[in-house]
C-alpha cells in the first residue's frame, strides 16, 4: 500500500496508541520469505520473531564474551521478570563503575541491545495476541446483536476503545443521494459535525468511500491529498480534530460506509493499528449485513402472519354481519348508549371499537369519512364519522384491523349511524344539563364566597368531581364573521360543542367574554398543554372553524379555592391572546409551552420552576459531584459553541471540554444544542446566576 493511502512508520506498532517496551529503542526486521509482516492481515508478526531474537542475543553474547552465561545472564534475568526498559542500562552502568575492561563493557552493550530487541518482540507478540483476542470478542458481541442501530453503536464504541482515540464515528453511503452521511458518533460534542454529509471524493471520508481504500492523516488541515470543502473543514474544526484514520466498510466489492478513529492532537497511526481497524471494519460490515437481513426477515414474517390472520377471519365474516344487526336492534330497543354500541361491535368484529370525540380522531380521516359517507382506513385503524345534519358528533374507531373485510366495513358504518341517532335522542336532555353546568361554573368564577360543600354537591349531581385537579380553558373562534347574526350563530355552536365536551369529560362549560370557558379535570398522566390542544382540535372539528384555546396551570380542588379558578381563567385568557398574537390560531397551549415567555404569561411567575425544568439536571449533578458543568456551559455559549475556544476560556484541555459537554448532552438530551433549546438554556443559566445568593 503506497504512502498516498496509508501512512507507515519505522517504530514498533502500538495497541490503542500506547508505546511498546516502555520507551525502549527498537527496530523491526523485514519479513523473510513465506512470513507475514506485522502489517499483514490479522496483525501477526514473523512466525518465530521472539525465538530468533532470543537466539541472536545468546549467540552474540557468546561470540563477544567467549563464555555463555556471564555477559547475557543479567539481561536474561531482566527478561524473565519482565523488567522495564530503563532497568537494562543497570548492568552496563555497574560494569563501568567497577572499571571493567572495554571489551567487557562492549559485550554488555551488545547483549543489552539484543535483550531489548527480544523484549520488544515479546511485547509485540503479547500486544498482537491481545488485539486478536479483542477482535474475537468483538465478533462474538456483534454476532449476538439483532438491531441495526445497536450494531452501529457497538461498532463505533469498540473502535474508539481499541485504538484509544478521542472520537470515533461511522458514516454510511446513501446511494439515492450519491454521498455518505454521519450515522453514529462516540465522543463527539459538535452538533454541526454530527449532522455532516460528505460527497464522494470530498474530505478524507469521502475519498475512502469513493476509492474503497483506507486513508490516514497526521494533520488534517495540512494534508493536501484530498479535497477540502468549507462545510467539512468548518465541522472538523468545530469538533477540534487533527489526526484522522478512515477505513472502508466493505461488502464484497461494494463500500457501504466508512469507520473512523480520530484524535484532537497530532498523532501517527501505526501500520498495525490501521490493519487492526481494517479487520474490525470487516467484522462490522458483516454484522451490519446480518442485522439488515434479520430485519428484512422479521418484516417478511410479520407480513405472512397478518396475511394468515386475514385468511382465517374471512370464514366468519358473514356470520358476524348477521349477528351485529341483531345486537344493534336490541340495543336501540332497550335504550343503550354509544359505548354499548361500541362494545357490541367490538365483540362482533373481534377487535377494539371505541367512540371518540371529533377532536380526538385524526382530522383528515374524519373529514374524508364525513364527506364520503363511508368508513375510511387510517394506518392500521378504520374511522367511521358520527354526524347529524352536517354536524360532527364524533367517530367510531376500529383499532388494529388493516385488512377489514367489505362486509365488516359496512357493519362499522351502520354502527356509526345508530350512534348518531342515540346522540340526537339525548341532545334535548343534555341542553338542559349544559345550562346547569354553565351556572355552576359562573358561580365558581364570580361568587367566590360560596360554600365549598354546596359547590361539590352540585357538581356531583352533574357527574363532576371538583375535589380533583382541573385546568381552566379559554376558547374563542378565529374565523371571520360577515355579519352579527353569523357571529352569534358561531358562538352558539361553539358553546354547544364546548358544553357537550364538558359533559362527556365530567367537566363544566359556560359562555363568557365573547367565547367559552371550560373547567376540565386532568388525568394522572395528562398535562394542561395536551388538554388544550385536544380541546382546540375537537371544538374546531365540531364547529368547522378554527378555535384557539389557552389553558391555565393545574388548579387543585377548585371548590375550595374559587379565587384560584378566577386567577387561572385570567392566565388562560393571556395564553389565548399570546397564541393569536403569534399567529397560532386554531392551536392550544399553556404557559409552559412558551418557554421563557411563559414566565410572563403565568400568574405566579414561576422562575424557579423554569430554571429547574430547563437545567435542573445539570445543577443537581454539579451539587452532587462538585463538578463545573454549569461554568463550562456558560463558557461554551460565550465562545460561540466552539470547544476549541472554550478550552482557552476555561484554561483546560480540549478533551476535558469534550467530556463535560458529553455529560451535559446525556443530562439534557441530544437536542440541547438546537437553536430553541440553546436559547432557553442560556436564559435559564442567566436566571440561575441572578437568583443565586451573593457570596459573603
Amino acid at each position: 500500500m503506497s504512502r498516498d493511502h496509508v501512512q507507515s512508520t519505522e517504530r514498533p506498532a502500538t495497541a490503542a496508541g500506547a508505546p511498546v517496551g516502555d520507551g525502549a529503542a527498537t527496530d523491526r526486521r523485514p519479513a523473510g520469505p513465506g512470513e507475514v509482516s506485522a502489517g499483514g492481515p490479522g496483525g501477526f508478526g514473523p512466525a518465530r520473531a521472539g525465538t530468533a531474537a532470543a537466539d541472536g542475543a545468546a549467540s552474540g553474547a557468546r561470540d563477544t564474551n567467549g563464555a555463555a552465561g556471564s555477559t547475557e545472564t543479567p539481561f536474561l534475568e531482566l527478561l524473565a521478570r519482565g523488567a522495564s526498559a530503563d532497568a537494562y542500562e543497570q548492568p552496563v552502568l555497574l560494569a563501568r563503575a567497577e572499571g571493567r575492561p572495554a571489551e567487557r563493557i562492549a559485550a554488555l552493550e551488545h547483549a543489552k541491545l539484543l535483550a531489548l530487541r527480544v523484549r520488544s518482540e515479546l511485547e509485540g507478540r503479547r500486544r498482537r495476541e491481545a488485539e486478536l483476542s479483542a477482535l474475537f470478542e468483538t465478533a462474538h458481541d456483534l454476532a449476538g446483536l439483532r438491531d441495526v442501530d445497536a450494531v452501529l453503536r457497538a461498532i463505533v464504541q469498540r473502535a474508539r476503545s481499541l485504538l484509544g482515540t478521542d472520537v470515533a464515528y461511522l458514516s454510511l453511503n446513501d446511494p439515492a443521494r450519491g454521498d455518505t452521511y454521519m450515522r453514529v458518533t462516540e465522543g463527539s460534542v459538535s452538533a454541526r459535525f454530527q449532522q455532516l454529509r460528505l460527497g464522494m471524493g470530498e474530505g478524507l471520508g469521502g475519498l475512502v468511500a469513493q476509492t474503497a481504500r483506507p486513508y490516514v492523516t497526521d494533520d488534517y488541515f495540512k494534508d493536501g491529498r484530498f479535497q477540502h470543502t468549507p462545510t467539512i473543514d468548518v465541522a472538523v474544526r468545530d469538533e477540534g480534530l487533527v489526526a484522522i484514520l478512515g477505513v472502508p466498510l466493505m461488502l464484497g466489492h461494494h463500500v457501504i460506509g466508512v469507520l473512523f478513529a480520530a484524535d484532537r492532537r497530532a498523532r501517527v497511526f501505526e501500520r498495525e493499528q490501521i490493519a487492526l481497524l481494517g479487520s474490525f471494519a470487516a467484522l462490522a460490515a458483516a454484522a451490519i449485513d446480518t442485522a439488515n437481513l434479520l430485519t428484512e426477515t422479521r418484516s417478511a414474517l410479520a407480513g405472512l402472519e397478518r396475511a394468515n390472520e386475514i385468511i382465517r377471519d374471512r370464514s366468519a365474516v358473514i356470520e358476524r354481519a348477521s349477528d351485529v344487526h341483531d345486537r344493534l336492534a336490541e340495543l336501540v330497543l332497550r335504550g343503550g348508549g354509544v359505548h354499548d354500541v361500541a362494545a357490541a361491535v367490538s365483540e362482533v368484529l373481534d377487535g377494539t371499537v371505541e367512540f371518540t370525540e371529533a377532536g380526538a380522531a385524526p382530522a383528515d380521516a374524519l373529514e374524508a369519512s364525513r364527506t364520503e359517507g363511508h368508513a375510511v382506513r387510517h394506518g392500521d385503524d378504520w374511522i367511521a364519522a358520527v354526524t347529524a345534519g352536517g354536524e360532527q358528533l364524533g367517530a367510531l374507531v376500529l383499532r388494529g384491523h388493516p385488512g377489514l373485510d367489505p362486509v365488516d366495513q359496512r357493519t362499522l358504518e351502520r354502527a356509526a349511524m345508530v350512534t348518531s341517532l342515540l346522540l340526537l335522542a339525548r341532545r334535548s336532555a343534555a341542553e338542559a344539563e349544559q345550562r346547569v353546568r354553565g351556572e355552576l361554573l359562573d358561580d365558581l368564577l364570580d361568587a367566590r364566597d360560596r360554600d365549598p360543600r354546596l359547590l361539590r354537591d352540585r357538581a356531583r349531581r352533574l357527574d363532576a368531581d371538583l375535589g380533583t385537579t382541573h385546568t381552566v380553558l379559554a376558547a374563542r373562534l378565529d374565523g371571520p364573521a360577515t355579519d352579527a347574526d353569523q357571529e352569534a350563530d358561531a358562538r352558539r355552536r361553539l358553546w354547544a360543542a364546548a358544553s357537550h365536551l364538558a359533559a362527556t369529560r365530567h367537566g363544566l362549560a359556560a359562555a363568557r367574554d365573547g367565547g367559552t370557558v371550560l373547567l376540565l379535570p386532568l388525568g394522572p398522566a395528562q398535562t394542561a398543554t395536551e388538554v388544550a390542544r385536544r380541546t382546540a382540535r375537537h371544538l374546531g372539528a365540531a364547529v368547522h372553524e378554527a378555535v384557539t384555546v389557552g389553558a391555565s396551570a393545574p388548579v387543585e380542588d377548585p371548590a375550595a379555592h374559587p379565587d384560584a379558578v378566577a386567577t387561572a381563567y385570567a392566565e388562560a385568557r393571556r395564553c389565548l391572546e399570546a397564541l393569536r398574537l403569534l399567529g397560532r390560531s386554531g392551536d392550544g397551549a399553556a404557559a409552559e409551552d412558551f418557554g421563557f415567555l411563559g414566565l410572563l404569561l403565568a400568574g405566579d411567575g414561576d422562575i424557579a420552576g423554569f430554571v429547574h425544568r430547563t437545567i435542573g439536571e445539570v445543577v443537581a449533578y454539579d451539587e452532587r459531584r462538585g463538578t463545573e458543568l454549569l461554568r463550562t456551559l456558560e463558557a461554551y455559549f460565550a465562545c460561540g459553541m466552539s470547544p476549541a475556544r472554550t478550552k482557552n476560556e476555561l484554561h483546560v484541555h480540549v478533551n476535558t471540554v469534550a467530556q463535560r459537554l458529553e455529560r451535559v448532552g446525556r443530562l439534557l438530551g441530544d437536542d440541547w444544542q438546537s437553536p430553541a433549546r440553546a436559547l432557553e438554556i442560556q436564559l435559564a443559566l442567566r436566571l440561575h446566576r441572578l437568583s443565586a445568593p451573593a457570596p459573603r
